[in-house]
């Protein structure tokens, strides 16, 4: 049976070039050769072109395995491993049930492909059914298929399970290391990622580009910029910047931990070897840092040097002038987008309505939303509700609140700002019935917080928080603070303290707030000259923000504070954003 070993190989080489009809003919050979039913190996690999190969076809591959008299475990992997990887991969799911069902033997391999199936459908009791049946059939030595089992759990969410299973693991490769390091930064525990990132180093291991990708996206999210830098430089040494996508998320880092200008640099450095992914980012990365003019460069230069934009293009491009408030910049390259053949989706109208809202224009971002060809998300209305609030519109605040209710909205932010504009004009009676509202949907107010690193560590406050270590410190730093910004000639903004309280339980409660007490702490935590960062979870306040720049100017510290939309780059007394945003 040379010959048939020798025909596969042939349709195996031959991958980019093979088809649908070259399969069934071979499949055909096999059944009038008689060979189909009993040359179990090559049968498998007619299968497997028919469900892995790009020329390969799904149903077919079942059509195909339905009439075998006995199928091999071979046989059931082949499919189950080309489910798995297609559109419906919970159809693996269900074959490998099936499989177990009739007594057919499972395999590692079987349990690996099902696996990547729950990885990729999100099934997390699924996940842990198989992860009880990988036990009880002696898989569980199997570094692959733990490290398969690993990337499940993470990719679901189960961090707990996937530190377990990592933590029981007798044998480790470096896709075990990897798996737990991008579960962690894709979940909730972006810190615990880097820690473990160092515990590579520690323990002899090499990281590789998928390692930093994930540890990169860590410090993103936390603004760890030291720690960035040191995957940087170890990104240097290793000469993994070779890999477009690393520099990609080295620039994504750089500008998500305030630093538009380093990440300007590995984008300038990367010279012919950008991909339109590299350009995208260094666009929003301007745009977060309300450097609109640079970001419509950037977009300019796209299309000189041939790059084809996309939607990510103009989105991030208006994006930046939102930030910016070039408002007619924005327009015009919104209307610019049927002529370039890219159709405008909802979040480009999204970028239009905030856009005009944040410059006062509700009238036309209402008009923008009613004349849209699709219908209006929730975000759209919540950009007009923000602008309401803004410019105190309560009319059309009530509209756009009516708006959400009706689309199921139970975002705690849509009842806050409706309440905020009834409290802006002293109706108190108004600012009441909503929280009422809010208490019978069970709805709750996410607190805000604040968070600063200093010496690796995260430090992390809630407003008139006292729970730090150094919280008699802090105190007293903010005291200083207050009298120093008084002597220089500021008054508390009490407007932004929307409850029915006297002036000077006001001006107290605005003096504690979460990005204070991270400021203050920074300024005795850190040598001078130091710059300050701070992330917020939530938008800055105004009084804060009116405050942080006064102590950028009298400490003479330049403070970078990344709220839940942009950053604030406060130096000299003024800041980045010219008060707009």
């Amino acid at each position: 049976m040379a010959y048939l070993d020798s025909l596969i190989q042939k349709c195996n080489s031959l991958t980019l070039t093979l088809t649908l009809s070259h399969i069934k003919q071979l499949q055909a050979h096999f059944i009038t050769s008689g060979h189909f039913q009993f040359c179990t190996s090559h049968r498998t690999k007619l299968l497997e072109l028919c469900s892995i190969s790009p020329a390969g076809d799904l149903s077919h591959a079942t059509r195909i395995f339905h009439q075998i008299q006995n199928p091999s475990t071979n046989d059931w992997n082949a499919v189950v491993r080309g489910l798995a990887s297609g559109p419906e991969p919970t159809k693996a799911i269900s074959w490998y049930r099936t499989m177990s069902r009739y007594s057919h033997r499972v395999d590692a391999l079987t349990c690996s492909f099902t696996l990547k199936a729950c990885a990729r459908a999100l099934a997390r009791s699924e996940a842990i059914q198989i992860h009880s049946q990988v036990l009880r059939f002696g898989f569980d030595a199997d570094v692959l298929l733990q490290t398969t089992l690993l990337d499940v759990y993470a990719k679901v969410g189960n961090l707990d399970s996937a530190e377990k299973l990592f933590d029981e693991m007798s044998v480790r490769d470096i896709a075990s290391w990897n798996a737990l390091v991008s579960g962690l930064a894709q979940g909730s525990r972006p810190s615990e990622a880097i820690a473990l990132f160092k515990r590579m180093g520690v323990e002899g291991w090499k990281p590789n580009e998928v390692t930093v990708l994930g540890a990169l996206s860590a410090c993103s999210q936390l603004g760890a910029s030291k720690e960035g830098e040191k995957i940087h430089g170890y990104i240097m040494e290793q000469k993994l910047d070779m890999n477009v996508q690393v520099c990609n998320a080295v620039i994504d880092m750089y500008g998500k931990c305030g630093f538009a200008d380093k990440a300007y640099r590995v984008f300038e450095n990367m010279g012919g070897r950008k991909s339109l992914v590299t350009w995208n980012t260094m666009i929003m990365a301007f745009g977060m840092h309300g450097d609109g003019a640079k970001a419509l460069e950037l977009f300019e230069q796209m299309g000189i040097t041939g790059v084809h934009r996309d939607a990510v293009s103009y989105l991030a491009a208006l994006c930046a002038c939102n930030h910016a408030g070039l408002v007619e910049d924005g327009l015009r390259l919104f209307d610019s987008m049927a002529g370039s053949g890219v159709r405008p989706n909802v979040k480009h109208y999204g970028s239009v309505v905030d856009l005009l809202g944040r410059a006062g224009r509700l009238k036309e971002a209402y008009d923008i939303i009613n004349s849209m060809p699709m219908f209006p998300d929730l975000v759209l209305w919540q950009s007009l509700l923000g602008a309401c609030k803004t410019y105190g519109n309560v009319e059309m605040a009530e509209f756009a609140s009516r708006k959400l209710l009706e689309m199921g909205s139970k975002s705690c932010g849509d009842f806050v700002l409706l309440s905020n504009v009834y409290a802006a004009r002293e109706r108190w009676n108004d600012v009441g019935r909503v929280r009422e509202a809010m208490k019978s949907r069970d709805v709750k107010k996410i607190p805000g917080f604040s968070y600063i690193e200093v010496d690796g560590v995260i430090h992390k406050f809630i407003n008139g928080d006292q729970s730090h270590a150094n919280w008699c410190e802090i105190y007293s730093k903010l005291d200083e603070i207050k009298f120093q910004v008084k002597a220089y000639g500021y008054v508390a903004e009490t407007n932004f303290v929307l409850h029915d309280i006297g002036q000077e339980e006001k001006e107290n409660a605005l003096c504690y707030h979460s990005e204070k007490l991270a400021v203050a702490f920074g300024l005795i935590s850190t040598s001078e000259g130091t710059p300050i960062q701070v992330i917020k979870n939530l938008r800055i306040c105004g009084d804060c923000h009116a405050v942080i720049k006064i102590i950028s100017k009298i400490y003479d510290r330049e403070i970078i504070m990344r709220d839940r939309a942009r950053f604030h780059r406060f130096k000299e007394g003024l800041c980045s954003c010219r008060d707009y945003w």
